[in-house]
């Protein structure tokens, strides 16, 4: 006998899994006219959609992203050395750092959201007016010669971020020809964000605040010293 008492409206179950219908649309664009050029993504619903291209795509992703995409507010393009510092962090220093530290293994570096392949990679930001839409694009720059195309022919504003990423990650732009200092003298050598880069002010002495710190005013030396006096000096 078949069992009455089994229900046929229970519940369905209901899935977890959050969607986010426009920044999965927005990641189709880019798939369909990059195809390969997609590397790695990641989608974030809700709130962000990185975009991991290969090197030699890197213009072609600007002009997907203004003509095709509609994201044709430029935000800003940076560079970012996932490295961890061979100098450890200056500020947990009690002792002077050795000059020059030995280089950590590459593979320490973590480069965040939609991975990498290099050790420096940029990152430009580019949104569509008047909404919340924004994807963030990333490029691997190759390690022994680090250059990419530039933005500045697609969108105008990258040139001067650009300009500042040569200068402090030695990253050259292809097709900019105004890759000037912004910040440092023109004999300036090196790039100081690069990890390996030294704070020189940092390797030959400790972070301040670490030893010789003086007592505010007010604090419990003043009161200590005024209650001394009040009471007739020394003991």
């Amino acid at each position: 006998m078949a069992d009455d008492t089994a229900t046929t409206d229970a519940p369905e179950a209901t899935s977890d899994v959050v969607t986010d219908e426009r920044r999965e649309a927005l990641l189709a664009v880019f798939v369909e006219h990059l195809g390969d050029g997609v590397i790695e993504h990641h989608l974030k619903p809700g709130a962000g959609l990185w975009v991991r291209v290969a090197t030699e795509a890197w213009a072609l992703a600007a002009e997907v992203a203004r003509d095709k995409a509609g994201l044709r507010w430029f935000d800003f393009l940076t560079a970012v050395d996932w490295l961890p510092s061979p100098y450890g962090r200056y500020e947990d220093s009690a002792v002077d750092v050795p000059f020059p530290p030995p280089m950590p293994e590459r593979s320490a570096a973590v480069p965040g959201y939609a991975g990498g392949d290099s050790r420096i990679q940029v990152l430009a930001s580019v949104a569509k007016a008047g909404t919340d839409l924004r994807v963030i694009l990333k490029v691997d720059v190759p390690d022994d010669d680090p250059r990419i195309a530039t933005w500045s022919g697609i969108f105008a504003g990258a040139a001067w971020h650009e300009r500042e990423a040569h200068e402090m990650f030695g990253i050259a732009f292809d097709g900019n020809a105004d890759l000037r200092h912004i910040y440092l003298p023109t004999e300036f050598e090196g790039h100081p964000l690069r990890k390996e880069f030294p704070l020189l002010a940092r390797v030959v002495k400790p972070w301040p605040g670490i030893v010789d710190v003086e007592p505010m005013p007010g604090g419990d030396d003043e009161d200590d010293a005024e209650a001394t006096e009040a009471e007739g000096g020394d003991a």
